[in-house]
């Protein structure tokens, strides 16, 4: 199996923790940009991109902070890898930000990040955070 890495990026984003949780964290926000089509059942979402589907269970949630999704296999087994979503709010000026961790093989980190850069673009779209 293909060894991945972990990576963070930050990306800033005009919005209110509040607001941006819910895209972030319910199946109807998170297709809005993360994916073509998102289906929960219980902690089991389902993401859905165009040919692709891929299960992830909500490994953890901190309301109006933080979502963790950990892949899940073939066999139903939860994989090493997972992807968290953080929102940060500067105490002082208030500025918000999305913090992204993720796994990508270590050829393919700058294709991840890119992915990531336009899946968040069309985040701040939608929330109208341009």
């Amino acid at each position: 199996m293909e060894v991945k890495v972990k990576y963070e990026l930050e990306f800033p984003i005009n919005s209110s923790p509040q607001l941006l949780y819910q895209y972030i964290s319910t199946p109807s926000g998170l297709s809005e940009w993360f994916a073509d089509n998102v289906n929960s059942r219980g902690e089991i979402f389902t993401f859905i991109w165009e040919d692709t589907e891929e299960r992830a269970r909500l490994a953890s949630r901190k309301s109006g902070e933080k979502v963790k999704f950990r892949w899940i296999d073939e066999g139903d087994k939860d994989t090493d890898y997972f992807f968290e979503l953080k929102i940060m709010e500067d105490e002082i000026t208030k500025d918000v930000s999305l913090l992204v961790t993720d796994f990508a093989p270590e050829d393919e980190l700058g294709e991840a990040a890119q992915l990531w850069e336009n899946q968040v673009a069309d985040l701040k779209h939608v929330i109208g955070s341009v």
